[in-house]
């Protein structure tokens, strides 16, 4: 399978994240994103094609025709901004293509709130070390990664 990233930025390896969780690849595998920061607000795009299953400001999780889901989360432990500084674009039980827009954010409000604006994209209930990186700097919807069951 292959996903698209959700944001322009750096990519990175998953186990380089500050949150452990992530790092230790303990809900999947994947990679993150460091957000561009061009003093514009972003917008997240769904790395793959389906379902939304969960939206939350912070953080939406797509699951594709298969039945896999893929998590995109924006930024570390911004849940404690209770949604503040996002904006939804769409909406849970809606399908969406890889691309289409989900979330609004500002990654510079992220980080000024204290919160790290990193991005983990990862592919939920996925072994370890089964997902391959395709890009070092990607556009929204680029390519970014290959899973491999």
């Amino acid at each position: 399978m292959n996903l698209v990233s959700p944001l322009p930025g750096t990519v990175v390896a998953l186990t380089t994240v500050s949150d452990p969780v992530f790092a230790q690849q303990l809900v999947g595998a994947g990679a993150a994103v460091k957000p561009a920061r061009s003093g514009e607000k972003l917008t997240a795009v769904a790395p793959i094609s389906g379902t939304i299953a969960k939206l939350h400001p912070h953080a939406f999780v797509i699951v594709g025709d298969e039945g896999v889901g893929v998590l995109v989360h924006i930024g570390i432990d911004t849940v404690q901004l209770k949604g503040e500084g996002f904006a939804l674009l769409a909406a849970e039980k809606t399908r969406v293509n890889a691309g289409d827009p989900v979330v609004t954010f500002d990654p510079e409000a992220v980080v000024a709130a204290g919160y790290d604006d990193i991005c983990p994209v990862v592919v939920l209930d996925s072994k370890p070390d089964t997902a391959t990186v395709t890009a070092t700097e990607v556009a929204a919807g680029d390519p970014l990664l290959t899973w491999h069951p």
